[in-house]
């Protein structure tokens, strides 16, 4: 597994993919940042972690759409399996070098809070509660991009097909909303 592992994360900073995947995310947390909390005054951080959420479900299926369609496609899959390393390590491997990618600028969003807090009133507690929770809905974000990687030859299938589950989660709460009452809606609110 760590040799799996260290080979996912140092091809995602051998390439560029790591380093603008995590350029994207900082980028456009802070311009959020600065237009809520700096220029309007808001003290919660959350505003602007769930105004980035849709940057997360672009940003994820980039980082993944690779993870097993690319090796599937060029056959580099049947190295892996026939290798001495378990599955579940390999797989396990590749989803904690993702996850540690995506850990980084998580890391950096730490120091926002702080930054408010300078600024005035700061509720810190929610604030690294919001960043544990987007954190939390990333790593499920990468395990369904992960699994539909999983599922096909092609990048650009697993990209697209990530987004649409990862947005369907995203929305699911107001999509029961405007479910007809009885027992379908009541079957589907249980998940």
């Amino acid at each position: 597994m760590r040799a799996v592992y260290k080979k996912e994360l140092s091809s995602f900073f051998r390439s560029m993919t790591g380093y603008v995947l995590i350029a994207f995310l900082v980028t456009f947390t802070g311009v959020y940042f600065m237009i809520y909390n700096l220029s309007q005054g808001y003290p919660y951080f959350s505003y602007t972690l769930s105004s980035i959420m849709l940057v997360l479900l672009v940003l994820v299926p980039v980082l993944t759409m690779r993870s097993f369609a690319e090796e599937r496609k060029s056959k580099t899959d049947q190295l892996l399996f026939t290798s001495p390393v378990k599955i579940s390590s390999i797989v396990i491997g590749k989803y904690l070098a993702m996850v540690t990618v995506y850990l980084l600028p998580n890391l950096l969003f730490c120091l926002f809070p702080l930054i408010i807090k300078m600024q005035g009133n700061a509720y810190l507690q929610s604030d690294y509660a919001s960043i544990f929770q987007f954190f939390l809905m990333g790593c499920v974000f990468i395990a369904v991009g992960m699994f539909f990687s999983s599922l096909t030859e092609s990048p650009i299938i697993a990209a697209v097909s990530t987004f649409a589950a990862t947005l369907v989660l995203y929305i699911w709460e107001y999509l029961v909303n405007y479910l007809p009452s009885g027992a379908v809606s009541n079957f589907i609110a249980l998940f």
